[in-house]
């Protein structure tokens, strides 16, 4: 059956549009709870058992293993993007001859990991420009980043989609040049895993980072990575004790341990058993493997499917369909309008997206509906008036 409309699971006000999930997502009423039992717990911390320190985070890497298929034991407990990044900053090899491949207007934290091994070992990062036409744009821009991807290159660092416009990125044809090449992949996943399908079985990525706040539907500080088996004997960003093998013994913990935690345990960020955080992110997986990512592109598919076509027909331009993503799209004003007084009438009508670039980045979900897309594309229209 079709996903219907999931509003009554939010608390969002009913006298404002939000349409914008990729910046932050609304907290679910679940994952509320969640955090609230977890401050009651932390008040009375003689009621925390040893073992809580470990069920809540293995639970979490079961969620989060099973929405991207893959096992639980390569999955990592992080607190942002910046710090999956830095553990592949720590354990990539890469001499000045090479170089790391991004896209033009990537996120800044799978960006500045690159500048400072550029710095460090005078490997080049090279910017993959997005093409100025805007026929056929998603499928030229992923030929150029195909083109790009050579002998000397050592990693290809992407989202699989673009941030600020959803531009997908075919991520298995990537992934297959830069095993031809023996260059690494590394998916900034924030942007697309939890409302995209991905499939770590079928893309095999050396890792996946995600945020955990916007669509894994989480509180912010919180992330997961998946580190592939290459990286099982790593080294991790920081030492921290409950990475160290037989942690789980606390009377032990005073016999030092030179061996982590099997698989990705041992890039897990140190107190990642936060009694209040990491419920709310188990809460949050567990809803969105509910209803399914597949499920949650159908839906903003269908709600957005009309207005978008209007807003195209007016001379509003958004990616072709079949390189963007469903849930998160850009739109680019015609060359008369401005950005800054559209801007001004959307924040006038109490319709919340983001502007990125050129774009307004428009980031549906599951509690809006397609009346909120023709607000939008009702605002947008009535500009070139």
């Amino acid at each position: 059956m079709p996903l219907k409309n999931q509003s009554s699971k939010f608390s969002l006000s009913r006298d404002h549009t939000y349409l914008n999930c990729a910046y932050m997502s609304p907290l679910l009423k679940s994952v509320e709870k969640a955090g609230l039992e977890g401050i009651k717990m932390k008040r009375s911390p003689g009621k925390v058992k040893t073992e809580e320190f470990f069920t809540t985070t293995d639970r979490v890497r079961v969620a989060y293993g099973k929405l991207v298929q893959a096992p639980a034991q390569q999955i990592a407990l992080i607190p942002s993007v910046s710090y999956g990044m830095a553990a592949i900053l720590k354990n990539l090899t890469i001499h000045s001859s090479q170089n790391v491949i991004v896209a033009e207007g990537q996120f800044p934290s799978n960006v500045y990991p690159w500048m400072r091994l550029q710095a460090d070992t005078g490997a080049r990062v090279q910017f993959i420009e997005a093409p100025p036409t805007k026929i056929k744009r998603g499928q030229q821009w992923n030929d150029r980043i195909l083109e790009s991807i050579q002998v000397n290159t050592r990693l290809v660092a992407l989202g699989n989609i673009h941030w600020a416009d959803g531009t997908r990125f075919d991520l298995e044809a990537i992934r297959k040049r830069t095993r031809e090449v023996g260059a690494w992949l590394v998916i900034d996943g924030t942007q697309s895993v939890g409302a995209l399908p991905f499939d770590v079985k079928k893309i095999q990525p050396e890792a996946l980072i995600c945020a955990g706040y916007k669509w894994l539907m989480g509180p912010y500080a919180t992330g997961v990575a998946y580190f592939s088996p290459e990286l099982n004997k790593g080294v991790p960003v920081e030492e921290n004790w409950i990475n160290r093998l037989h942690s789980e013994n606390f009377a032990g913990l005073v016999k030092y341990q030179s061996e982590y935690q099997p698989g990705a345990l041992r890039y897990d960020v140190g107190e990642r058993s936060n009694f209040i955080l990491t419920p709310m992110l188990l809460a949050a997986l567990r809803q969105v493997q509910e209803w399914k990512p597949a499920n949650i592109q159908a839906y903003c598919d269908r709600i957005t499917q009309r207005e978008i076509g209007r807003l195209r027909s007016h001379g509003f331009w958004i990616e072709e369909d079949a390189w963007r993503s469903k849930h998160l799209f850009g739109i680019r004003l015609p060359d008369h309008l401005s950005l800054a007084d559209v801007q001004k009438k959307l924040a006038k009508e109490k319709i919340s997206v983001s502007f990125r670039g050129d774009a307004i980045r428009v980031s549906p979900h599951v509690y809006n509906t397609e009346k909120d897309i023709k607000k939008l594309a009702d605002v947008l229209i009535s500009s070139q008036r």
